[in-house]
């Protein structure tokens, strides 16, 4: 069984070493060349990729998620739910504190209600974003 092992894995061997040494020299001409990038104004145009991504935080029980909403030039960044408060731009608050002009009106499990007169904004995870960390 050893020696059929051996046999195959340098029957392999040989069989992917097919490259010639002027193929080989090419791709590397080819590695050097310089590639046309993207525009900086389409990149400035790119959806965040880190949008949802997750932070790391120790509790009984919590949610942990980062999500984002743009409005009327203020920014509010939804982190963490963790008891009865919520991680919004850097900073715990809790039902009735202000952020950024709008009153925390409800903290749930998935997310948190804010209002600013008659402005509504609700800052929602996503089902499959949310960490569930329990105590034994």
């Amino acid at each position: 069984m050893k020696k059929i092992y051996i046999f195959s894995l340098a029957l392999t061997i040989v069989a992917s070493a097919t490259l010639s040494t002027k193929q080989i020299e090419e791709m590397v001409i080819k590695i050097h060349q310089k590639r046309p990038g993207i525009d900086k104004t389409k990149l400035d145009m790119t959806k965040d990729p880190f949008n949802g991504s997750v932070s790391d935080e120790d509790s009984k029980t919590k949610t942990v998620v980062k999500k984002d909403v743009v409005s009327d030039n203020i920014v509010l960044q939804l982190h963490a739910i963790l008891g009865d408060k919520a991680f919004i731009n850097n900073r715990w608050v809790k039902v009735n504190d202000k952020i950024n002009g709008y009153e925390l009106k409800y903290i749930g499990k998935r997310g948190v209600v804010l209002q600013n007169g008659n402005h509504i904004k609700k800052l929602l995870f996503k089902k499959d974003n949310l960490i569930k960390i329990e105590g034994r």
